[in-house]
């Protein structure tokens, strides 16, 4: 695929993750589970393909700040906004086939709903 216009193919992209979203917000549970393992999935996901895109941008900033054309805060952040994706991706597919068992689960099966202990972590 050829692209002439690569900020075109940005905003773009941007314009279809944003119609994705929406189809989320209404999608049933399964089709929503399917959307999300698509999204999560390391290879060919959204998320694994984004931050390929910020680890590229990485290494586009690393010349102009090498030689001063751009802060060195720039290419710095560009770095850890990808090992922070990289990382958050990980923490994700740890739960992958969570995910995937909503997938699998009949339509017509409601379960009950069940206690849940919610952990909120932050990593620094």
């Amino acid at each position: 695929m050829t692209v002439h216009d690569p900020e075109a193919l940005a905003r773009q992209i941007a314009q279809q993750i944003a119609q994705l979203s929406e189809h989320l917000i209404v999608a049933p549970p399964q089709q929503a589970a399917r959307i999300l393992g698509q999204v999560l999935d390391p290879e060919e996901g959204v998320l694994g393909s984004l931050t390929t895109l910020v680890a590229t941008g990485s290494r586009f900033a690393q010349g102009p700040a090498l030689t001063g054309a751009l802060p060195p805060e720039v290419w710095l952040a560009l770095a850890r906004a990808a090992n922070e994706l990289h990382d958050i991706a990980l923490n994700l597919d740890d739960h992958a086939a969570d995910i995937h068992r909503l997938t699998q689960r009949p339509p017509d099966t409601v379960l009950p709903p069940a206690p849940s202990a919610l952990v909120a972590r932050r990593h620094r």
